[in-house]
């Protein structure tokens, strides 16, 4: 096994972008902040891919509409195979720095392409889907999202057989989106590591869609890791003064907060609506500013190893099944 440590980033929306023929990941997508090249200019190693579904598919179609979209990712891996490999189990993320190739986990935005069955939970685990975000912003048969947070509601009965099922099957439980009482359901009903694949700092930035320091203090409780976003909106309350500064502000924080080893990255490029990314992290290229970002704020390598991606990669081994369980 390669010694080296994987660099992950766990949320874009690329697939979106393929799916509408705006380009290929393996040749590039010019309207895009990620695709194959440049993701081998900025070191990264993995990248999660979400499966999002648009508004106007989120009640009618989402499973259709998600299908899809993974179908979209399956003529990529077809096509670009030699650049590209499907992460399903704990063995394919060492394989992929082995070879070279940029290792691509399939996620969930939100859980209504199950449509409310159990079943194409694990119809979705059998197409490569390894992570699941359990709502968008609004209210689905799972749960809550932050937009519907008035509610008080948690996880519904449906959610905690989905949350439990994907603990059994190596799915990768994301509360990112989540209203908080969903979060607290969410952490009751854990069997493991819980994670947030692309929230920041509420302390640093009071948007709804970031965690206070108590949720993130109890999502590394388990063992989970928070994923820092390039959301402008959620970096600070002037958007469109949105920097890498700010990043590594919410990194710091988090990490004074809950310490290191549960403190990662989560772009959401390509799902940053009309905002300009962050200045100094204007696609993923730039990501290795991250890295010297934070050298420069003091952090050592090892600690910087982890921030980049050892700490995903520890969940990832923990919670993916192993090849003789697929």
């Amino acid at each position: 096994m390669s010694q080296r440590v994987p660099v992950i980033d766990a949320h874009c929306d690329t697939l979106q972008k393929v799916l509408a023929g705006e380009g290929t990941l393996g040749e590039g997508i010019p309207t895009a902040h990620v695709d194959v090249p440049r993701l081998r200019q900025g070191g990264v190693d993995v990248q999660v891919f979400a499966c999002w579904v648009p508004t106007p598919y989120r009640y009618h179609n989402a499973t259709v509409y998600t299908l899809r979209l993974i179908e979209a990712f399956y003529r990529e891996l077809n096509a670009y195979g030699d650049a590209l490999h499907l992460v399903r189990t704990a063995e394919d993320i060492p394989h992929v720095l082995s070879t070279g190739k940029i290792g691509a986990i399939l996620s969930l935005e939100g859980a209504e392409p199950l449509d409310g069955y159990l079943e194409l939970l694990n119809v979705f685990y059998r197409l490569g889907v390894r992570w699941l975000g359990l709502t968008w912003n609004f209210r689905n048969q799972v749960a809550d999202g932050v937009a519907d947070a008035d509610t008080g509601g948690g996880l519904t009965p449906f959610g905690v057989e989905v949350v439990h099922t994907c603990y059994h099957l190596g799915i990768v439980v994301d509360v990112s989106h989540l209203s908080p009482a969903g979060v607290e359901s969410v952490l009751k009903e854990a069997k493991g590591p819980v994670v947030a694949s692309h929230s920041n700092a509420r302390a640093l930035c009071d948007h709804r869609r970031n965690l206070t320091d108590d949720q993130a203090r109890a999502i590394a409780a388990t063992g989970g890791v928070i994923g820092v976003t390039f959301v402008p909106a959620f970096l600070t309350p002037e958007p469109e003064k949105a920097s890498l500064d700010h990043v590594l502000d919410h990194i710091e924080h988090f990490v004074q907060v809950v310490g290191v080893d549960h403190v990662g990255i989560g772009s959401d490029f390509d799902g940053l609506g009309d905002s300009r990314p962050p200045r100094g992290l204007e696609d993923v290229r730039h990501y290795t500013a991250l890295h010297q970002g934070l050298r420069a704020r003091g952090f050592t390598e090892e600690e910087i190893t982890a921030i980049l991606g050892g700490n995903w990669y520890r969940v990832l081994t923990q919670v993916l099944p192993t090849a003789g369980t697929v």
